[in-house]
């Protein structure tokens, strides 16, 4: 059990959010010492105890459903909280847990977050202010940059090549799949966008930490210009919005309120030395292929670093005369049950979440700055937003540009249609 007494205790963690993110952090906890998930808040009472079941069941943690954000917070045995719920509840969650907080209801070591931090750059500044006003630590969780694959690349990269031959240059980011679980993913006013919000916070991230030397501060890597491109590639074709409302509801209906589900980005940034370097950013929910693709590269004078998570060390063969059910126990967003397959192993420590989570609940744990904090999560929020804001502009545009704190994207705003930038 965990308990507020001495810094040697371990930590409890609780979870607002029991969907499919909150389940990854669940699966690779195994890996994470000297913490325990104790709790799961969702407005859903049915869908928190099922969450605080997998966690027991998974053995990191005796976690029970709480009725109330407000309940978790007062409980001795909460001592940090995960903010893992939807994009549009945000703003919210936050205001509940402040509120609590500074009514003397409980106290808390530290409150993670899930990206993006929120959907708009005033939306992210309120919550950023909010927990400083209350002294709470803070951490933006973005699991591709703890990556395995990413760090140790990283870390070989510049020992050896940039040490030897200077600094990279060009570091490139993607992440692929075929569409989100979910409907309110798909609805632009609630989401905050489409797929350029929901996934491109990972590659705008990643490329920048790829970028910086280790063991200098992000800052040290500064965007000075930023030129966006957004588009409907699949999901807008007749035969796939009809499918799409099919699955997902009638309130998502691409025939009439679309969002982008392809997006790129190059971002200008500032090296120390006065150099500048580029960081190529690109998602997609158009992707056809096995299943999700988050891949990397990073280039220097003399060496080049390559990462793809479908190429898995462990693939399996099915002939046609295998008739499975569709599924994802070979890999997330899975498109296939037949043919060669790739498998991912061990998914949420290949992605970054196990050593994301040990990374934040030591921080916490010993009361210090983590990796990433809600700064840094803004600064990503104001990127993404100014992407959005040179595709609609069709031009680049200097970050941070003009009035960034009021912009709302066209997309976010159900007015955007992918005839026009």
């Amino acid at each position: 059990m965990a308990t507020k007494s001495g810094q040697a205790q371990r930590l409890g963690v609780g979870f607002i959010g029991s969907g499919f993110n909150a389940r990854f952090h669940m699966q690779g906890w195994a890996a994470v010492r000297d913490a325990d998930i104790l709790g799961v808040w969702n407005p859903n009472t049915k869908h928190a105890e099922e969450a605080a079941a997998l966690a027991r069941a998974l053995g990191v943690g005796e976690a029970k459903a709480y009725r109330s954000i407000e309940d978790m917070v007062a409980d001795p045995a909460i001592d940090a909280l995960w903010v893992t719920g939807p994009n549009h509840t945000r703003v919210e969650n936050i205001e509940e847990i402040v509120e609590a907080v500074r009514g003397g209801k409980g106290t808390l070591k530290g409150l993670a977050c899930e990206k993006p931090l929120a959907r708009t750059v005033r939306e992210a500044e309120r919550i950023t202010r909010l927990v400083k006003d209350v002294g709470l630590a803070h951490g933006y969780l973005e699991n591709q940059v703890f990556a395995p694959a990413i760090t140790r690349g990283k870390a070989i990269l510049w020992a050896r090549g940039a040490a030897l031959t200077g600094p990279p240059y060009l570091a490139r980011a993607a992440e692929e799949h075929s569409g989100p679980h979910m409907p309110w993913f798909w609805q632009g006013k609630l989401q905050g966008g489409g797929v350029l919000n929901d996934m491109m916070c990972h590659s705008a991230e990643l490329v920048r930490f790829l970028l910086t030397e280790p063991g200098k501060p992000r800052t040290t890597v500064k965007p000075v210009r930023v030129t966006g491109h957004i588009a409907s590639l699949k999901w807008t074709l007749p035969a796939y919005a009809k499918r799409l409302k099919q699955t997902m509801g009638g309130a998502v209906d691409y025939t009439q309120h679309p969002s982008e589900d392809f997006a790129s980005a190059m971002i200008e940034y500032a090296a120390p030395d006065g150099r500048r370097v580029l960081g190529e950013a690109t998602t997609s929910w158009s992707f056809v292929g096995a299943g999700l693709r988050l891949s990397a590269e990073l280039l220097g004078p003399e060496y080049s670093l390559a990462w793809n998570t479908l190429e898995s060390s462990l693939k399996l063969f099915f002939s046609r005369e295998v008739h499975g059910e569709a599924g994802e126990d070979l890999v997330e967003k899975q498109n296939a049950e037949i043919g060669l397959m790739p498998v991912v192993p061990d998914e949420a420590a290949t992605y970054g979440y196990a050593a994301e989570d040990r990374h934040f609940t030591q921080c916490f744990r010993n009361g210090e700055a983590p990796l990433l904090t809600w700064d840094d999560g803004l600064e990503v929020v104001k990127i993404l937003m100014a992407a959005y804001l040179s595709a609609e502009r069709g031009k680049t545009v200097a970050f941070p540009p003009e009035g960034l704190e009021d912009f709302v994207p066209a997309v976010a705003r159900g007015a955007w249609h992918p005839l026009t930038p």
